[in-house]
C-alpha cells in the first residue's frame, strides 16, 4: 500500500484538551454558555467568529490565554488567513488595548501588558518560526515589538527580552533553511532499469543480505532513517493537510504551498523503501536464495512492528505485496508465512485498520509510560495519518450554521498533530551504522517494469492474463532497445 502524494510539549503540555486553566483568566464567555462572540461548554472554548478568536488569543493586563489556545489556534488560524495578516490584526488589538490603558487610570499596568505581549510572540516564534520567514510577517513583527517597547523605556527589560527572542528566531530560520537546501540536494535512489530479457544480475552483485544479515540491526537503522526524516515535518506542514484540500480557503494560503517539501520527502522514503524490498527479492536468481529474502524481509517487518516503527513494518510489506512480488507461487510455497500472516494481520485494512489502531494505542501507552528511549518509540503509518486528519476535516465544517468557526474541530486536529509531533522529538536510542544506511537510502532500485522482467525470467507466466502481459513488456522493451 505505497503512499502517494521545540516547544510543543511546553506549550500543550501533556494534552490539548482546550480546558480553561486556573489563573490564566476567561476572555469572552462562560463555562457553559457565551458572551459576545465566543460559546464555552464546560469551561471549553467549543466556537466562536474568527475576530472573537483573535481577541481571544492577545493578552490583557488581567488575562493571558490558555497555552493550549494559543498554540492550536495559531496552528489552525491559518486555514483561514495567512500568518502575516493575523500578525498585523494581532498588532492592531495591541495598539488598541495600548491606548486605552495610556486614557485611564491603569497607566502603570503598561509594563505588565507589554511583557504579555512579548510572551505571546515568543510562544509564537518558538512554535512557528516559519511564519516569520517572508518580509510581511517580520515587518509586522517589528512594528509590534517597537510600540511594546516604547512602554517600557525606563530599565529596558521588554527591550532586552525582544532582542533574545529576535535572535532565536533568526537562528531557528537559518537553522530550517540549512536543512532544506540540504534535503533538496539529496536525489532519490538511482532507478534501475534492470535486466533487459535473459540478463540476470551477477551472482556476485551485492545485496542487502551482503551489507546486513541481523533483522533486529536492519530495522533499528530502517527506525534511524525514520526519526531522520520525520523531524524535519513540523505542524504547520501537516496543517496544510487541511488548507489545501479547502477550495474556499486555498487561494489564500496559496504562498504555503512551497512547505509542502517535507511531506513530499517522507512520502518518496516510503515508496523507495517498497521498491527496494521488492528489488532485493525479484533481482535474486536462484529460488532458494529469494525464499530466504523474503524470510529476512519479514523478520525485519516484525522487528519493526516491535520497536513500533509501523511506517517502515507497512512499506516492507507493501514491497512484499506488490504484484512482481506477490506472483511468485514456487518462491512463496517454500517460505515459512506464518509470520508473515501475523503481520498481514496487524495491518488488515476491513474495519478501518482496527488491527493496527489496537497496536498503535498500545506503543502510544507505553511511550507515554517509557523509562528508556527505545519504549518512547512511535512512527505511525503515515499515509493513514494523513488519511485521519483528512476525513476529520472533511466530515465536520470548519463554520457552524451561525458563522462562527467550528473550534471543537480544530481542537481535535490539534491534538492529533500534537500527539505526532511528541512522536517525532524522541531520540533515536539505537547506534547508527553509516554502511547500512547508506545502502538502504543509495542502493539502485528497479523500475516497475523491471521488477516484472525479473519477476518473470525466475517464474514464468502461468496464466492468459500473464503471458499477454509479459509478451507486451518483451514487445515493448525489445522495440526500445
Amino acid at each position: 500500500m505505497p503512499q502517494t502524494s521545540v516547544v510543543f510539549s511546553s506549550i500543550l503540555g501533556p494534552s490539548c484538551s482546550g480546558q480553561v486553566q486556573p489563573g490564566m483568566g476567561e476572555r469572552g464567555g462562560g463555562a457553559g454558555g457565551g458572551s459576545g462572540d465566543l460559546i464555552f461548554q464546560d469551561g471549553r472554548l467549543i466556537s466562536g467568529s474568527l475576530e472573537a478568536l483573535m481577541e481571544h488569543l492577545v493578552p490583557t493586563v488581567d488575562y493571558y490565554p490558555d497555552r493550549t489556545y494559543i498554540f492550536t489556534f495559531l496552528l489552525s488560524s491559518r486555514v483561514f488567513m495567512p500568518p502575516h495578516d493575523l500578525l498585523a490584526r494581532v498588532g492592531q488589538i495591541c495598539v488598541e488595548q495600548k491606548q486605552q490603558l495610556e486614557a485611564g487610570p491603569e497607566k502603570a499596568k503598561l509594563k505588565s501588558f507589554s511583557a504579555k505581549i512579548v510572551q505571546l510572540l515568543k510562544e509564537w516564534t518558538e512554535a512557528f518560526p516559519y511564519d516569520f520567514q517572508d518580509e510581511k510577517a517580520m515587518a509586522e513583527l517589528k512594528a509590534i515589538t517597537h510600540r511594546v517597547t516604547q512602554c517600557d523605556e525606563e530599565n529596558g527589560t521588554v527591550k532586552k527580552a525582544i532582542a533574545q527572542m529576535t535572535q532565536s528566531l533568526l537562528l531557528s530560520l537559518a537553522a530550517r533553511s540549512q536543512l532544506q537546501e540540504l534535503r533538496e540536494k539529496l536525489r532519490l535512489p538511482a532507478v534501475d532499469k534492470g535486466p533487459i530479457l535473459k540478463t540476470k544480475p551477477p551472482a556476485a552483485q551485492k545485496d542487502i543480505l551482503g551489507v546486513c544479515c541481523d533483522p533486529l540491526v536492519l530495522a533499528q537503522q530502517l527506525t534511524h532513517i525514520e526519526l531522520d526524516r520525520v523531524s524535519s515535518i513540523y505542524p504547520e506542514d501537516l496543517m496544510q493537510i487541511v488548507s489545501h484540500m479547502d477550495s474556499l480557503d486555498n487561494h489564500r494560503c496559496r504562498g504555503d504551498l512551497t512547505k509542502t517539501y517535507s511531506l513530499e520527502a517522507y512520502d518518496n522514503w516510503f515508496n523507495c523503501l517498497s521498491m527496494l524490498v521488492a528489488t532485493e527479492v525479484c533481482r535474486v536468481v536462484k529460488k532458494k536464495h529469494r525464499t530466504r529474502m523474503l524470510e529476512f524481509f519479514i523478520d525485519v517487518a516484525r522487528e519493526c512492528f516491535n520497536i513500533g516503527n509501523f511506517n517502515s513494518m507497512m512499506a516492507i510489506i507493501s514491497g512484499m505485496n506488490l504484484s512482481p512480488v506477490a506472483r511468485l507461487k514456487k518462491t512463496w510455497s517454500k517460505v515459512k508465512t506464518a509470520k508473515f500472516d501475523v503481520l498481514e494481520h496487524h495491518m488488515d485494512p476491513s474495519s478501518n485498520f482496527c488491527n493496527y489502531r489496537t497496536a498503535l494505542q498500545g506503543a502510544t501507552q507505553r511511550s507515554q509510560m517509557a523509562n528508556s528511549s527505545r519504549e518512547k518509540i512511535v512512527i505511525p503509518v503515515f499515509n493513514l495519518f494523513v488519511k485521519d486528519i483528512y476525513f476529520l476535516h472533511k466530515i465536520h465544517t470548519n463554520h457552524l450554521p451561525n458563522g462562527h468557526i467550528n473550534f471543537k474541530k480544530f481542537w481535535e486536529i490539534s491534538r492529533q498533530i500534537h500527539e505526532f509531533m511528541t512522536w517525532t522529538q524522541v531520540e533515536c536510542p539505537f547506534e547508527k551504522d553509516k554502511k547500512i544506511q547508506s545502502y538502504l537510502l543509495t542502493a539502485p532500485i528497479y523500475s516497475e517494469e523491471a521488477l516484472f522482467v525479473a519477476s518473470f525470467e525466475s517464474e514464468g507466466p502461468e496464466n492468459h492474463m500473464e503471458k499477454d502481459s509479459w509478451k507486451t513488456l518483451r514487445t515493448t522493451l525489445l522495440n526500445r532497445a
